[in-house]
């Protein structure tokens, strides 16, 4: 699907819908919506098997545990003092990580009266979530632009690393009347626990507006992020790069449909440390000819595995697709829609990505839903799935 610059949300809808990817491209941003409730939840798995969950309600952060996986959940602490309209809709959504040591992180975006506008919050506990503590903005530019959909990422050696789409670049660009694609990548590391942040660093330019960043250990032992790019002509392909030791390598290009849209999808990427090897890469691509989602190995250099594989059926808006990888077995999560019922899929491979095992249906639900998620427990690998009717939480090996 080729477009130029599109005036509206309904014209670029329509054009995707007769592409077969209308659910999965919106016009640049779509306003993250103040719910009082949101189904938009982030989990993980503490040092001791305990489920953390950091959810929002009534403009607050709240996070609780669980111990039975997910059937109960004992009484949430409540993060921010004052309400904010918080991002937790679709790709944005509060982010929970726990250190090896037991220490928990939180990370939300707080939208600003501004449209498309925010700053990025951390709180941490270092009690094991007994109480936490004051929350600050973990960046210091504090202007009212674009600071949103916050990714979390905490090393082997304890470095907090938070990154965000940010616009500040833009701003500068028109008010000097220069062109300027998209908006930027930037990241704050913290070194000391979260006790503070460093001052924010690029790591580069010219990201779409709103898919979600997708992060990994890397092979060096910081992190490695996976985003949507927005290169020449604007082809809207993916770049990855690394931040380790305090420095970011330049990005690299790691996807290449080309596929050329005035437009964000709102459906970012899924990035899993293969073993040995590089990296697992799952994504949604809305080339020309076949439009849908795709997974592939990388090395972080050039493709190891090539073409990439397509996965999903993309006339039920395949979509959303989420990667875990332990040694040489790896797991791959999406959504599809039939009707009114959405359902989660999954393949694994036991050859670290070079061959998949057949598609299986994991679970269905009608209403709404959110986006399926991979976490492990140790070598357990879960699905996270949550929905109107419950939060399912599957064992799958």
């Amino acid at each position: 699907m080729k477009t130029t610059h599109m005036k509206s949300f309904i014209q670029l809808s329509f054009m995707c819908l007769l592409s077969l990817v209308s659910l999965h491209t919106m016009a640049h941003e779509d306003h993250t919506k103040h719910q009082k409730t949101t189904l938009a939840v982030s989990m993980a798995f503490g040092a001791k098997g305990q489920l953390w969950r950091a959810t929002t309600t009534d403009g607050f952060v709240w996070v609780d545990t669980s111990s039975d996986l997910g059937k109960t959940f004992n009484q949430p602490i409540k993060l921010n003092t004052e309400s904010q309209k918080i991002g937790a809709d679709g790709e944005a959504r509060p982010k929970i990580a726990i250190s090896d040591k037991g220490d928990i992180y939180v990370t939300w975006t707080q939208m600003l009266k501004q449209p498309f506008t925010g700053y990025i919050w951390f709180a941490r506990s270092q009690n094991q979530g007994k109480t936490f503590e004051k929350p600050m903005i973990v960046h210091q530019d504090r202007a009212e632009i674009t600071h949103r959909f916050d990714a979390l990422h905490v090393a082997p050696d304890g470095v907090i690393t938070v990154l965000w789409i940010d616009k500040r670049d833009l701003v500068a660009a028109k008010a000097a009347n220069k062109a300027y694609a998209g908006a930027a990548i930037y990241y704050a590391q913290s070194t000391d626990k979260g006790a503070t942040f460093k001052p924010e660093q690029k790591l580069a330019d010219s990201s779409c507006e709103c898919c979600r960043i997708a992060t990994a250990t890397s092979m060096n032992g910081g992190v490695v992020a996976l985003w949507r790019h927005v290169y020449a002509t604007n082809e809207r392909d993916h770049a990855m790069a690394e931040i380790s030791k305090g420095r970011a390598s330049e990005p690299k290009r790691a996807s290449f449909g080309r596929w050329v849209i005035d437009g964000c999808p709102h459906q970012g990427g899924a990035l899993a440390l293969g073993a040995g090897f590089g990296y697992h890469m799952a994504y949604f691509d809305g080339q020309d000819k076949k439009p849908g989602l795709y997974v592939s190995r990388m090395d972080g250099e050039a493709w190891v595995t090539s073409p990439a594989k397509k996965f999903g059926d993309n006339s039920k808006s395949a979509s959303h697709p989420d990667l875990l990888s332990i040694g040489e077995n790896v797991w791959l999560v999406w959504r599809e829609t039939q009707g009114t019922q959405h359902q989660i899929f999954g393949m694994t491979s036991d050859d670290g990505g070079r061959s998949w095992n057949e598609a299986k249906l994991l679970t269905k639900a009608d209403g709404k839903v959110d986006y399926p998620f991979l976490m492990a427990n140790q070598k357990q690998v879960y699905l996270s799935w949550n929905t109107a009717n419950g939060l399912q939480i599957m064992p799958l090996n």
